[in-house]
């Protein structure tokens, strides 16, 4: 099971590098188009803010795969390597906690969103689209993080 979520971790990071290079070309055209004709791309904010978050979602599975995500050791220096693996299981517990909670939440923002016909100013893009492709990054990233608080935070580096 850990080499499929590995594999699964690294095609939501490619998805979600493809939607920073999207946005990075997005926000290229629009200021050029500002600076140039006075035109920039109507609704590029809005498409900015949505490709940003949709990008880091998704690129959140590959980090904890990696245990990429940011470690405050300052503490933890002179501890040895079973009080690390404690405290890394711990740390890879509470992240499966706290983004499965965050996947949970998305969702019923999203149902919340569409019931509501929420859309955006400018563009008046249905707001629950964003919503829904924000939750399946963040429950990937809550199983990534949960086996390996349960198997090891190995368990899913050395398949990747």
């Amino acid at each position: 099971m850990s080499a499929a979520l590995s594999r699964l971790a690294g095609w939501f990071a490619v998805l979600g590098g493809l939607c920073a290079g999207a946005v990075a070309l997005m926000v290229v055209v629009s200021i050029a188009g500002r600076a140039l004709w006075a035109t920039p791309i109507p609704g590029d904010v809005e498409l900015t803010q949505f490709g940003v978050a949709l990008c880091i979602s998704l690129c959140l599975p590959w980090a904890q795969v990696h245990r990429a995500n940011i470690i405050v050791d300052f503490f933890t220096q002179k501890a040895g390597p079973a009080t690390l693996r404690g405290l890394d299981g711990l740390g890879a517990l509470l992240l499966a906690a706290m983004t499965a909670l965050l996947a949970w939440r998305t969702a019923a923002g999203a149902q919340a969103m569409l019931e509501a016909h929420e859309a955006t100013m400018i563009l008046d893009l249905p707001m629950w689209w964003v919503y829904a492709l924000l939750a399946p990054g963040l429950a990937l990233t809550a199983l990534v993080a949960l086996v390996q608080a349960v198997v090891g935070p190995d368990a899913t580096e050395a398949t990747a």
